[in-house]
This record gives structure tokens, sequence and C-alpha cells, in this order.
């Protein structure tokens, strides 16, 4: 009755099924550690915002690499700005995705070491080799608060660290490279600044990191574990039809008895 099954079609869809079960159940854990990263992060986000702030020099140093662990920790640094070697990130997005500029501060410490503090965004002058209208920094000795991220690479960030770029303009905000540029000690990440609040003025300050939405990894999980459910079933379902059509095929072509004449 299940003779059939050895055919080449149905030898084709069982091996095929046979392979999707797995990849299936595979992609569905994938999608499930997706969202436990996902669950591990919003955490770590929303304890170190809530952390009570403390002095950057705490966490970081000249030449450090800022750990995952400390990623948005509000610290404070106090200084003056260096104006005369500010720069702009090039291609970077504002909350209503407007690419622009975000402008990178040197602060100087007391020490004479420097902090790079990301003041926000800016709009894109029409030239986009010109440097772009930047609101002044406060004047004097300044407390600024932020959140503490680590130097963008190539590879973390994928963006492309491009040269030949007009003066005052970089790629990425990296505390080695800035501190080639200035000929001082620069502290290890940057700040994002959040206080003082730069106001209507601009720079438009980054938005702190969303910690609220899970994404819908969860969801595609259990979705790929049905369909890795649903293949079997479909393939129990596949072949009784063809044994129950089988059978009545058979049905109709048996001849009828022949009948002895009277």
């Amino acid at each position: 009755m299940y003779r059939f099954l050895l055919t080449r079609q149905w030898v084709t869809l069982t091996l095929l099924a046979l392979v999707l079960i797995p990849t299936m159940v595979e992609l569905g854990f994938w999608q499930f550690h997706r969202h436990e990263h996902r669950v591990e992060q919003n955490g770590l986000i929303a304890r170190n915002l809530d952390a009570a702030p403390v002095p950057v020099e705490e966490l970081t140093s000249p030449g450090h690499t800022v750990p995952r662990a400390d990623y948005w920790r509000t610290v404070t640094a106090t200084g003056t700005f260096d104006t005369g070697h500010e720069v702009v990130v090039r291609r970077r997005t504002n909350a209503d995705d407007r690419v622009g500029f975000h402008v990178l501060s040197p602060l100087v410490l007391s020490d004479g070491r420097v902090v790079l503090v990301n003041r926000g965004w800016v709009p894109a002058a029409d030239d986009q080799k010109a440097f772009p209208e930047v609101p002044a920094p406060p004047r004097g000795t300044v407390t600024v608060t932020g959140r503490l991220k680590a130097d963008e690479t190539t590879g973390a960030s994928g963006i492309r660290d491009l040269a030949g770029l007009p003066p005052r303009q970089v790629m990425l905000i990296n505390s080695g490279q800035q501190a080639e540029l200035l000929d001082r000690e620069v502290l290890g990440g940057y700040l994002e600044q959040t206080e003082p609040a730069s106001g209507d003025a601009g720079p438009e300050q980054i938005p702190a990191p969303d910690h609220g939405s899970i994404g819908a990894h969860m969801a595609y999980a259990v979705q790929w574990w049905l369909f890795a459910a649903a293949v079997p079933l479909g393939w129990v379902i596949l072949v009784r039809r063809e044994k129950r059509d089988r059978a009545a095929a058979s049905g109709q072509n048996t001849p009828e008895p022949v009948t002895a004449a009277a």
C-alpha cells in the first residue's frame, strides 16, 4: 500500500521535509537567542541609565577600551571646550532620520587630558564639503553630563573610515584618532552630552537609547517552530491522501465479474 513512497517524487519530498525540519528549528533558536540578547541589552541600558553619575575618570583613561558593561553609564566631566579643534562626524541622522553631522568637541580637563563630547546633531550645509554651522558650546569652565560610549571602529560599526575628507570632518568617533590630531592624551571612548541642555539653539542632542521595546524576535522564533511542526504533519496528510487516491483509482480499474448466461 505504501510502495509509492519509494518513487523518486516521494523520496525527494521526504528528503526535503527531513532537511526543512532541523533548519526551521535552528532558525527558531536563532531568533530566540536574538530575543534573549535584546532583553539582556535592555536590562543593561536601564541599569546604567539609572545608575548614579560618576566622574568620567573613574571609568576610562587614555587608551582604555570602554567595556560593554559600562556602555550608557552616566558620567560627568569638568573642563573647558576647545572649539579650535572641534570636528564634525559625517553621515549621521537625527531622530527624524535627516542626514547631517554629529558635533564632536574636545573638553580639556583640569589635568590637561581631553575627553571627547558628542554635543549632538546639526544639519548639513548645502555644500557637503563645507563645515556646517555649529552653535558654540558654553565658554569657561563647564560640567558636562553624558552617556559613556565606546570608540567607534569600522569593524564594530560597519562605517568605512574614508580618506581625503574635507578639513575638520571625520567618519568615526575614535579617541585614538583624535589624540593624534590634538597631540594630547585623550580618554578612551566619548560622552553623549545630556547636560547642559543645548535648547533650541542646538545642536540637537542625541536621544536616550530605546530600552523598552523587545522587538518581534520571540514571535519569529515561535513562528519558525510552528513551521517545523507543520512539516511532518503536512507530510502525513499528503501520504494519506495519496494512499486514498491510489486505492480509489485501483477500485475503478478493477473489471466487473462476468455473469454466466442463463
